[in-house]
Formats: structure tokens, C-alpha cells, sequence
């Protein structure tokens, strides 16, 4: 294995844009998530050499096979790894473990996935808080779909600009556009689109009559990050009920059922829908909840870490089941940079490994005074807190708590420590 490794340059486009799929507006984003030098992620999204556990680093956080999109023909990548980096090679050396990511197998979600998957227009809905292994999951499914010879279409809603997300007709003619362009179908919306008929039909239409036709086989769209429209009432009304339709004509008409949905979205809700024009109540529900100690154990040993019971209670006393915070926990001590009791006792610091994360988290709550003084509250408690519902909505997809029946705490230890020593009292 090559002390360094280069993005093969035919996945430079498919790294550059899973930053952005994976929620990283900037480069330097990214950067600041890893705790690595901006000019290491530039090198790696451009083709350039970095550090093989740089490299390794990069493509966990975005969901990359390295395996895949490493180039491993390039002669001048030849010199082999140190021993101190064997626990990584070693865990990537078996077929089964070549992609370890947020998200690992938990007992029957991804037989679940695949079995609804290969059903006529199927919906699959995937829930979980951020960084729990959402677009991964997605990403398996795709993949399955790919497996099975099905055209297959990635949708990350965040990458719906402004003005698009606050325009239905915008929005739909944009969603359409997109989906067009990964099939790689012309874009015929001036055709199609006849504003006197309303946008919801005329996306139905455009579906029904053109892209749907075009494809001989089952088309799996994927939809992630649903949650990004939630904030436009009028748009998630009219988006979500459109979604529902597409869902339902499968039962009535055979051009539907090529269309397979899967959607994955952080919170419920919390504007009111119909409950007949909702995709929340049809299809098949996949929650992501936190590992069992038996899951973070097989999580730690895939990653070729042999972690003593004691070691493994202290780390879910700390981070509870969270698989990215485990996973950078786990990085660390694969390298031998640090032990788990010192890692435990310095995880609120700025000598932290989660330094770059709190930090992340505690300026994106600046910018919104109720949600920092929502969270607040929830940190100095030592009772479950009962919030409004929407800042406790947005708390739980952000991660940061999790529910205790109608109330909330703190969703682990380290947030609750973290947040209670910088969050202003109100």
C-alpha cells in the first residue's frame, strides 16, 4: 500500500461534488471538519498526492469507496506505509471492509431497503439526526439499484440555491432539470411546461410524459437532505404532496411503478400536511438511532481496534452511539495518537479531537439566538426539558439532543459538558 494516494482522475468531478452532497459548502469547510490543512483537501479534490490517511480520512467523511476512486497505477505512489499505519491497512484489505463509514449494518435495515427497493413504485423514508449515517444509507440503496441494472438519480436538496427554494415554479422546473441532466436526458421543459396548468401538475406531467417513458428500466431517486424545504411552508406543502403522488399513481398506472423513492430527511415535519397528501405515512419508515454496545464494538474491530469492555463504556459514556463521533474517536486511536482515557478527559478542550466539530456547532448556534438559548436551557438541566416543538425539531436534527418522550436532553455527554461551559446563561 502507497504511503500517499491521488484521486484517480476520472473521480475528480464525483469527489468535488459528494463535499457538496455531504454538506460542506466550501472547501475550507471540510478542512475545519477534518482538523486537516486547507491545502491537503485542495490537493486531494484536485488529483494531487496527500498522506494515504489523509486520504483515508477524506473519503469517510464524504462517503467515497477509496478503493474505487484511488489511483493505485500511478508509479510514482510506490513506497510502502510505516508500521505505526498497519491497523488501517489491515481493516481495508478484506473486500467486506473496504468502505467504513458513519453508517455500518444494523440488523435488518439494508435487507429491509433492498427488499422494498425492487418493488413497484416502492418509497423508502430514511430519518436520522445529522451525521448519522443518512447518505451513506442513500448511497447503499443507489448502489443496490445500480446492482440491479436500475437508472439511478442522486438529489441533494441543499444544493437548491435561495432563490430557487423560495419559488415552487423555480423549484419543481429545477428538480426536473436535474433529473434530466443525471439521466442524461434533453431538457425539454419549454415543451412541456404550460404555465396556465400550475407547477405541481406540470412537474407530474413532465414525469409522466416524458422522463418516465424514456427509461426502459426502474428509476431510483434519491432525495437527501429533505428537510432543506422544510422552512418554505408553501413549497414543502406543495413538494411533499407532489411526492405523495408520485407514490400513489404507482397503484393505478404501470409507468409509475418504474419510479422507486428513497428519502432521508433529519426531523419530522412541522408544517401541516394532509395526512392523504403526506409521504411520511406510506412507504417504508428506516430510523437511524444510535449503536448498541455490541454494534460499537463490531464498529471499533472492523476498523482494527481491539478495544477492552471498560475502554468502549467510557466512549459511549462520552459520545453515546454516535457512529461519526465514534468514528473520528476511532481514528485517532488506530493511529495511536492518543488513548481513550485521555481522549475522554480531553474531548471538551481545544486540544480536543473534537475540537473543530463543538467549535462548528457552537458558531452555526450563534447565528440563531433561540436555538442557543433553547439549547441552553437543556444543558444546564438536570431534568428533561419540555421546548417548543419546532426549536426542539431543529435541536434533534442538528443532533444536539434527543428526546425523552415529549421533552429532550442533551444527546451525549460530550454536547452536554461542551455547551454548558460556553453557552451563555440568558
Amino acid at each position: 500500500m502507497p504511503r500517499s494516494l491521488k484521486v484517480h482522475l476520472q473521480y475528480i468531478e464525483k469527489v468535488k461534488l459528494a463535499v457538496k452532497q455531504n454538506g460542506f459548502a466550501r472547501q475550507v469547510d471540510l478542512a475545519e471538519d477534518l482538523g486537516l490543512a486547507r491545502s491537503t483537501v485542495s490537493n486531494f479534490l484536485n488529483g494531487k498526492p496527500v498522506d494515504y490517511l489523509n486520504f483515508y480520512e477524506i473519503t469517510q467523511r464524504l462517503n467515497l469507496d477509496l478503493q474505487t476512486i484511488a489511483d493505485f497505477e500511478d508509479n510514482s505512489l510506490n513506497s510502502e506505509i510505516s508500521i505505526s499505519d498497519e491497523p488501517i491497512q489491515s481493516s481495508l484489505s478484506s473486500p467486506s471492509n473496504t468502505e467504513i463509514s458513519n453508517y455500518i449494518n444494523r440488523s435488518s435495515i439494508e435487507s429491509d431497503c433492498y427488499k422494498t427497493l425492487i418493488k413497484p413504485g416502492s418509497l423508502i423514508r430514511i430519518k436520522a439526526p445529522k451525521l448519522m449515517g443518512k447518505t451513506a444509507l442513500l448511497n447503499d440503496i443507489l448502489n443496490y439499484g445500480q446492482q440491479n441494472n436500475y437508472q439511478t438519480v442522486y438529489i441533494n436538496l441543499q444544493l437548491a440555491d435561495g432563490t430557487i427554494s423560495q419559488d415552487l415554479n423555480k423549484f419543481l422546473r429545477w428538480f426536473c432539470a436535474v433529473v434530466c441532466q443525471q439521466l442524461k436526458l434533453t431538457n425539454k421543459l419549454s415543451e412541456y411546461w404550460e404555465e396556465d396548468l400550475g407547477s405541481n401538475y406540470n412537474c407530474k406531467i413532465y414525469f409522466e410524459q416524458y422522463i418516465l417513458p424514456k427509461i426502459n428500466i426502474a428509476l431510483v431517486l434519491g432525495l437527501d437532505d429533505l428537510d432543506r424545504i422544510f422552512s418554505s411552508s408553501q413549497i414543502a406543502s406543495d413538494f411533499l404532496g407532489l411526492l405523495r403522488v408520485f407514490h400513489d399513481e404507482a397503484k393505478s398506472y404501470p409507468i409509475w411503478q418504474k419510479l422507486r423513492l428513497a428519502i432521508a430527511h433529519a426531523t419530522e415535519v412541522y408544517i401541516p400536511l394532509n395526512i392523504n397528501q403526506s409521504p411520511f405515512n406510506v412507504g417504508v419508515p428506516i430510523e437511524l438511532v444510535e449503536l448498541t454496545f455490541e454494534e460499537v464494538q463490531e464498529f471499533a474491530q472492523k476498523q482494527g481496534l481491539n478495544l477492552q469492555t471498560a475502554e468502549i463504556e467510557q466512549l459511549i459514556n462520552l459520545v453515546g452511539g454516535h457512529p461519526y463521533l465514534l468514528q473520528r474517536a476511532f481514528y485517532r486511536l488506530v493511529r495511536q495518537e492518543i488513548s481513550v482515557v485521555e481522549l475522554c478527559r480531553k474531548a471538551t478542550t481545544e486540544s480536543g479531537i473534537y475540537c473543530n466539530h463543538l467549535r462548528g456547532h457552537l458558531l452555526n448556534l450563534q447565528q440563531y439566538p433561540e436555538l442557543e438559548a433553547a439549547l441552553g436551557e437543556v444543558v444546564r438541566s438536570s431534568d428533561a426539558v419540555n421546548l417548543n416543538p419546532k426549536l426542539a425539531y431543529q435541536l434533534k436534527s442538528l443532533g444536539l439532543v434527543k428526546y425523552q418522550g415529549n421533552n429532550v436532553v442533551p444527546s451525549c455527554e460530550l454536547y452536554r459538558q461542551y455547551f454548558e461551559q460556553y453557552l451563555e446563561v440568558k
